[in-house]
């Protein structure tokens, strides 16, 4: 059942507030990152994911009145009131409301262009990954009061570690935002909704192949991020010096129907709508499937057309690799009864999984 948790986050007022369709002339204001990261630069093997590209520099996507218009939709009361989750990962997450409650949401990343965008940053062409992932979001929030202090502690501690001479700041792994995970989704897209002027930290941190940590600076607002996070372990950082922090989270797949589809719903599952997202999740499986048989089918008739024997082998490598797509498919899709609802177990990490196994993790505070 979604969570029952409302912040106090100060609303856009109405005279801000545009009216109209999306359009990408009004409301993208694309910047190219100034460094886009490959799995290489993180250690990672080249082979691993859809793409070899890990994580951009944030850059700017959209225009301050496209920022507006979603938190509006977002922060609206029928998203509040019926698509608000809670899990052990984030306190307060919001989901599956756009193609119902958030008609901007769900138009702006449904465009051509934007998809583009996106795609051309990761280095292969995405489409959104299902109506239900448009589009997760993360709300940190704290009060005017506890957001002094924390600065204050932070000011002290950095006063602190220069004159011991130490390095860091271990308070922001300590208090993440997102604990670490991976994602359950090859892509994301992580749009900023909130005004970072005077934030610290906020970054999102990343795992390298070689056991360290690499740290990607927070957006600005109506800048983003695209990360392959499926294939690399992550977390948000706490955010010190504002109020608020509220992201948006977009996950895509490849387009291509040849393309591995790695998807997982281990992080998800306990976080959704169960009928919904089993439902699309089936759908767009299933088309895939499809259209890899249709494609087959077509280069066995144009073989037997032309006089060609049937290759058995290649034919059962066909058959070997559909069957691995239904069995994986048909792993996720976890008996409702079966599942507890904003638990998420360690199963999703990339690392230590001998010693965690199936361990539940602590909720953040």
């Amino acid at each position: 059942m979604p969570a029952s948790w409302k912040p106090v986050i100060e609303p856009v007022s109405a005279d801000k507030i545009a009216t109209g369709d999306f359009t990408p002339e009004k409301h993208i204001q694309y910047e190219p990152p100034s460094k886009v990261h490959t799995m290489k630069d993180l250690n990672l093997p080249e082979n691993t994911g859809i793409s070899s590209i890990a994580v951009s520099e944030p850059f700017r996507l959209f225009s301050t009145g496209a920022i507006h218009r979603m938190r509006a939709e977002v922060l609206s009361k029928d998203v509040w009131d019926n698509c608000q989750y809670s899990s052990n990962l984030a306190q307060c997450q919001l989901r599956g409301f756009a193609a119902k409650y958030a008609p901007f949401v769900y138009d702006t990343w449904k465009h051509p262009e934007t998809l583009a965008i996106i795609s051309k940053i990761a280095g292969v062409e995405l489409v959104t990954e299902m109506d239900f992932e448009i589009a997760h979001i993360n709300i940190s929030v704290k009060s005017d009061k506890q957001r002094e202090e924390e600065v204050q502690a932070f000011v002290e501690k950095k006063a602190f570690d220069e004159d011991e001479g130490i390095a860091g700041c271990p308070w922001e792994d300590n208090k993440p935002i997102v604990d670490w995970h991976t994602d359950s989704y090859p892509f994301v897209c992580v749009t900023m909704l909130s005004d970072c002027t005077s934030m610290i930290g906020g970054e999102t941190a990343l795992k390298t192949g070689n056991g360290g940590i690499v740290k990607v600076r927070g957006p600005q607002m109506g800048c983003a991020v695209v990360l392959q996070g499926r294939y690399i372990e992550h977390q948000a950082l706490r955010a010190l010096g504002t109020t608020e922090r509220i992201t948006m989270v977009t996950s895509f797949r490849p387009r291509c129907p040849n393309l591995p589809d790695d998807t997982v719903l281990t992080t998800v599952r306990p976080i959704s709508n169960l009928s919904e997202l089993y439902s699309q999740y089936s759908e767009y499986r299933l088309e895939i499937l499809e259209e890899r048989v249709r494609a087959q089918l077509r280069s066995f008739r144009e073989n037997k057309r032309d006089g060609k024997k049937i290759n058995v082998k290649a034919m059962k490598d066909f058959i070997a690799r559909q069957e691995d797509f239904l069995a994986h498919m048909n792993r996720e899709m976890i008996e409702e009864e079966l599942v507890t609802m904003g638990s998420i177990d360690d199963s999703h990490l990339l690392t230590a999984k001998d010693d965690v196994g199936k361990k539940k993790r602590k909720r953040v505070a």
